[in-house]
């Protein structure tokens, strides 16, 4: 909601508290999470979101309601009579406050869309499970359908693929000097992977899809994880390490993009554009 101490904490304590982020019995981690994460990490946390803050808020809810109200008039230019609503999983609106809304507006049939283009247990599901513990509590429930992911999308590759020429046409093109293009996903613990979820393998899909796209080689692409949290082994490549062993290998010149975001956020803006810059 700001970007300062107690804002950051009070995200944090909704999202470090959610069974599918954190997959550690509650007895050991609600005593770490509160005697030392929240106690720590908000101020820090803040600092960070500070350097990216827009003057209308939050980068990631700028974005995300701008993209709503494309949406919107993309419908209403094509006939079709639709709520176009927003909710946020952690923070404001709220998942239980936007459906009242909806329900309130007679909404009986409802398109759910994650804004997640790779499925993860941490993620979309975490989106369905409190979608579902809200309607848990509500007589009336609506007909509901959810789109379970897009990574393979033909109109999500095409639009990564756009994006990247035109970054290209306006910057030059890093691989004309010997460069990469990196694509840097959301890291997730690897043990998410050994338990049957297929974050990594719709991340790596995405990553060859639009290569091909934009008609590249495999070496000229590089696929990474980035935010990794705590002392556990992430999904690998790291991007950081791998941005410093590129440029020890030789590499010049560095592309980077982030498919797994499809609006800009402290993950891209500051822990990419800055932190990795």
């Amino acid at each position: 909601d700001a970007a300062e101490p107690g804002a950051v904490r009070r995200y944090l304590r909704q999202f470090l508290s959610d069974p599918r982020i954190v997959e550690i019995p509650r007895a050991v981690w609600l005593p770490i999470l509160h005697g030392v994460i929240l106690r720590v990490r908000p101020r820090q946390s803040a600092e960070k979101y500070a350097k990216v803050w827009m003057p209308q808020g939050s980068p990631l809810l700028v974005h995300s309601r701008e993209q709503a109200t494309l949406l919107r008039g993309y419908l209403g230019e094509r006939g079709i009579d639709a709520e176009v609503a927003l909710a946020m999983r952690y923070g404001e609106p709220s998942i239980p406050a936007v459906l009242a809304e909806l329900a309130a507006r007679r909404c009986e049939r409802i398109l759910v869309i994650p804004m997640y283009p790779q499925y993860s247990g941490t993620t979309t599901a975490s989106a369905l499970d409190a979608l579902f513990d809200h309607w848990r509590r509500v007589r009336n429930v609506p007909e509901v359908r959810w789109v379970r992911h897009f990574h393979d999308d033909a109109g999500y590759i095409g639009a990564l693929r756009d994006t990247v020429r035109a970054h290209w046409q306006r910057h030059g093109r890093a691989q004309d000097a010997g460069g990469k293009l990196v694509m840097s996903f959301h890291g997730v613990p690897r043990r998410t992977l050994d338990l049957g979820d297929p974050y990594h393998c719709e991340c790596r899909k995405t990553g060859r899809l639009l290569a091909e796209a934009l008609g590249l080689r495999d070496d000229d692409v590089v696929v990474t994880f980035q935010s990794r949290f705590g002392r556990a082994e992430w999904l690998q490549p790291y991007t950081a390490p791998t941005l410093e062993k590129l440029a020890r290998d030789g590499v010049h010149t560095v592309d980077i993009m982030c498919p797994g975001f499809p609006a800009d956020c402290l993950e891209t803006l500051e822990e990419i554009a800055m932190e990795g810059r």
